[in-house]
């Protein structure tokens, strides 16, 4: 890699249209936002908005010098022209942008290649700095491990990326291709968080014995931690709170209370105390949240709080 990780990275779904439309204007303030801020870890994937977060974080970033920022993407999916366009949207996917292309499953390695040269192409940039393999077990997890994770380190022993891994919402999966593949970097969304520490069971003990280092993504868990109590409407992992998870996150809140620390305080900084932690990934297409949460990476927290929550999480485990 050209630069350091930042400890906290940007997500880069919100500026390809996650669940909604902003313009280039808000997504480039976005990202003036989080590179004043010190963020210099980017990542982004051809599946976010079709190409359009690839093609916005590439617009910013060749303005910036090249070895001062980290950049990731993502293979798996390629990007083909929509045969049945007929002025849709992708929502059904989440991303509110014209359907005009669809997503085709391809972790062989000439589709991982073709994957790469879109992704160069698409932000006109010359190299990555990591690629993950996206989601392999949203389509066909033994394929997609099996072709994809070879693919990549194919890649690296060209040196056409400099390290790879795999980014997926399951710890079990991420277990599965740290054990199956060297891989440098696993991307795990979700899973370790003050609400969620999945990945801490199987997932951190194959990446310490294999040296890879994980990305903790979505540390709020689709937001259900980013207020300083639970919001009436808040989602959990994008879908709705169940009442015993909406229960947890009161308490954890209460106890964040007691000390003086608000509850996104300790969910952003949360992922960071582990040492296999390299980075924090959060999300956002919104400049004044960017700043919010480069002002919450910072904030004092005791570490009796600290203490608390472990001992929380044990009584509750």
């Amino acid at each position: 890699m050209t630069a350091p990780l930042s400890r906290l990275g940007f997500g880069g779904a919100p500026i390809g249209n996650l669940f909604r439309a902003v313009t280039d204007q808000q997504a480039d303030e976005a990202l003036e936002e989080a590179w004043a801020a010190g963020i210099r870890y980017f990542d982004t994937a051809p599946h976010y908005g079709l190409g359009l977060s690839e093609r916005r974080l590439g617009a910013f970033l060749r303005e910036k010098p090249r070895d001062e920022f980290v950049i990731s993407t993502k293979v798996g999916r390629l990007l083909d022209p929509n045969p049945l366009f007929a002025g849709g949207t992708d929502l059904d996917n989440g991303f509110d942008v014209p359907d005009d292309l669809v997503r085709r499953f391809d972790p062989t390695l000439s589709g991982v290649r073709q994957s790469l040269e879109a992704s160069l192409e698409r932000t006109g940039l010359d190299s990555f700095d990591i690629l993950y393999l996206h989601d392999p077990d949203v389509y066909d997890l033994d394929a997609g491990l099996a072709s994809g994770l070879p693919a990549l380190s194919t890649l690296r022993d060209e040196g056409l990326v400099g390290q790879i891994g795999v980014g997926v919402n399951d710890a079990a999966v991420a277990t599965r291709a740290v054990r199956e593949a060297s891989l440098d970097l696993v991307m795990i969304a979700g899973r370790y968080t003050l609400l969620d520490q999945q990945a801490e069971r199987e997932l951190f003990p194959a990446c310490a014995s294999q040296g890879t280092r994980v990305m903790a993504a979505a540390p709020y868990n689709s937001g259900l931690l980013a207020t300083a109590t639970p919001q009436a409407d808040a989602t959990y992992d994008y879908g709705a709170v169940p009442d015993r998870v909406r229960e947890r996150v009161r308490d954890l809140a209460d106890i964040c209370s007691v000390h003086g620390v608000e509850l996104p305080v300790a969910a952003l900084q949360f992922p960071l105390r582990h040492p296999l932690v390299a980075s924090v990934v959060v999300g956002s297409a919104r400049a004044e949240a960017i700043a919010e949460n480069a002002a919450r990476l910072d904030a004092p927290v005791p570490d009796q709080l600290w203490a608390d929550l472990a001992a929380y999480e044990e009584a509750t485990r």
